[in-house]
């Protein structure tokens, strides 16, 4: 069953004008309840646009955006109530954190949505759980936090309104790797445990092929593909055509192909990629 779906969506900044430009141009997909989506494409093709139409903070010139069946724009002055429903974290959240303390700030989008306290305070110490947050840290000043428990604190107060669909515009931008690897693996966990949706956007493709169910990969505007992680990126040369790279490992697999040896072009990690190897290798030794 589709939770959110996308119609014939067209969006275009400054129209009339000299900048005109058309970010989004006739774009239709389905995105199914509990999936977990990656959302890639060169700089300029319209993810961010596409994923601001999602969550109602942008409105679509044409088309239409389906949550649970409903058009979210069926009742332009109820918007709000959507984004409770379709969270949105952007790249560096913590630039938005401004309460006195975390618990507040984490505590903020509960607020909003009219729930009492005790619901309150139990939404926030889950969340904060989520990310990885200590109870003690909840009392101190968000910005006595290091820069990757600040990103933490920032998606906890989205993950807090229990959205239906939690969607990510580059949530790890600016942090190292093992920040990287701890805030995507607490997502994931997340993911498993709320079984919610999840789009997440990402120029990194080792952390889309990892993580991603299904990719949805725009190019100018326009919806290129949408198809399980291992068939889109078994058509690596098909995405470096539109600014795109596969994951290395795949690439691996793809010039070994190339050159006549049977790899299979949907290794996505490192660890499969081995095994892909030493099993070639034993039956190129006739082992």
């Amino acid at each position: 069953m589709s939770i959110i779906k996308a119609e014939n969506l067209r969006f275009v900044y400054s129209p009339g004008t000299s900048f005109e430009k058309t970010a989004i141009d006739d774009v239709s997909f389905e995105i199914e309840e509990g999936e977990f989506v990656g959302v890639i494409g060169h700089t300029g093709s319209g993810k961010s646009t596409l994923v601001q139409l999602l969550n109602g903070l942008l409105r679509p010139d044409e088309g239409r955006i389906i949550l649970n069946g409903k058009d979210i724009w069926e009742k332009p002055k109820k918007i709000r109530e959507i984004r409770f429903k379709v969270g949105m974290v952007f790249q560096y959240p913590e630039y938005q954190l401004f309460e006195e303390t975390v618990y507040k700030d984490i505590a903020y989008g509960p607020g909003n949505m009219g729930l009492d306290n005790e619901e309150i305070d139990k939404r926030v110490r889950e969340a904060a759980s989520f990310v990885g947050l200590r109870d003690d840290q909840l009392e101190v000043s968000p910005f006595e936090l290091s820069g990757g428990e600040k990103r933490r604190a920032a998606i906890a107060g989205v993950i807090a309104m229990d959205p239906d669909v939690l969607i990510l515009d580059e949530p790890t931008a600016g942090l190292d790797p093992l920040g990287r690897d701890a805030l995507l693996s607490r997502i994931v966990d997340y993911h498993n445990v709320r079984k919610n949706t999840v789009l997440l956007v990402s120029h990194s493709m080792e952390d889309i092929a990892r993580l991603a169910d299904r990719i949805l990969v725009m190019s100018h505007g326009k919806k290129y593909m949408l198809d399980d992680s291992e068939k889109v990126f078994s058509k690596g040369r098909e995405l470096e055509e539109i600014g795109l790279r596969v994951p290395q490992i795949t690439k691996i697999m793809l010039m070994l192909k190339e050159r006549g040896i049977s790899a299979d072009t949907s290794v996505l990690t490192v660890e499969h990629g081995f095994n892909e190897i030493v099993n070639l290798t034993g039956t190129a030794k006739g082992v």
